[in-house]
């Protein structure tokens, strides 16, 4: 999978979606990002496979928004391993901030 693929993925959940940080702050909007390389594989003296983990960061002020579910769901659907890693509400922006955690296999 390459990162791209999360990037459209994401789109259709909503078009503002951003990569590393928002350009604009609608009521809804994800943030997403690469962050680090996971449990890569190594043979030979080489690198046989790249595991890449990084974050979807989903902001909404509507409380039980329904595209929590659907970023859930996409991402299921796409084979795509990840977890919620937490969920806060932001006193200062009184946005609803959903973190997931993400791992694909870095093919490209």
């Amino acid at each position: 999978m390459r990162l791209s693929e999360i990037r459209d993925l994401l789109l259709t959940v909503t078009p503002d979606t951003f990569h590393y940080f928002a350009h604009k702050k609608p009521d809804k909007y994800i943030v997403w990002a690469e962050d680090t390389e996971a449990g890569s594989g190594h043979a030979d003296n080489r690198k046989t496979n790249q595991v890449i983990q990084g974050s979807i960061d989903y902001f909404t002020k509507t409380e039980f928004d329904s595209n929590v579910d659907l970023i859930q769901n996409k991402l299921t659907e796409a084979q795509i391993a990840w977890k919620l890693n937490s969920v806060q509400y932001e006193e200062e922006t009184k946005y609803i901030h959903h973190e997931w955690v993400f791992e694909v296999i870095n093919d490209g």
